[in-house]
């Protein structure tokens, strides 16, 4: 049977999640560039919490995306690299951030005209 995605209970949706999920698109465009540690994307991705961050990655070691690496150092050095699957995921992505990037100033002056007609409907 083919997945339907308009379905509540379609599995596609748990990966659609991870499509809409900011985080897990930063993360994954990140370490397409390289492997990096925990702290590396914590830092290098402003806003992250540290638990949102362990989340985020748990969820998409679990998806097969990324691969979490434990180095016997001490403390324990742990680094994420992207898997093959998260490459694909990293390249259907990335023209979203190109998009986003292109038209933010539309989007931007498009909120701005939304909220001002807003406020004027409410007065």
């Amino acid at each position: 049977m083919k997945p339907d995605v308009y379905a509540a209970n379609c599995p596609t949706r748990q990966i659609l999640d991870r499509v809409g999920d900011k985080w897990a698109v930063l993360i994954l465009l990140l370490l397409r560039e390289e492997p990096m540690r925990f702290n590396q994307l914590r830092r290098t991705i402003e806003g992250i919490s540290q638990k949102m961050l362990s989340q985020v990655l748990k969820s998409l070691e679990r998806d097969g995306l990324i691969r979490r690496r434990a180095i016997a150092t001490v403390p324990v050095t742990v680094e994420y690299s992207i898997t093959q699957l998260g490459l694909t995921l990293a390249a259907a992505v990335d023209p979203l951030r190109d998009w986003a990037e292109q038209n933010l100033k539309d989007v931007l002056a498009a909120q701005r005209r939304y909220d001002a007609q807003q406020k004027e409907e409410a007065a």
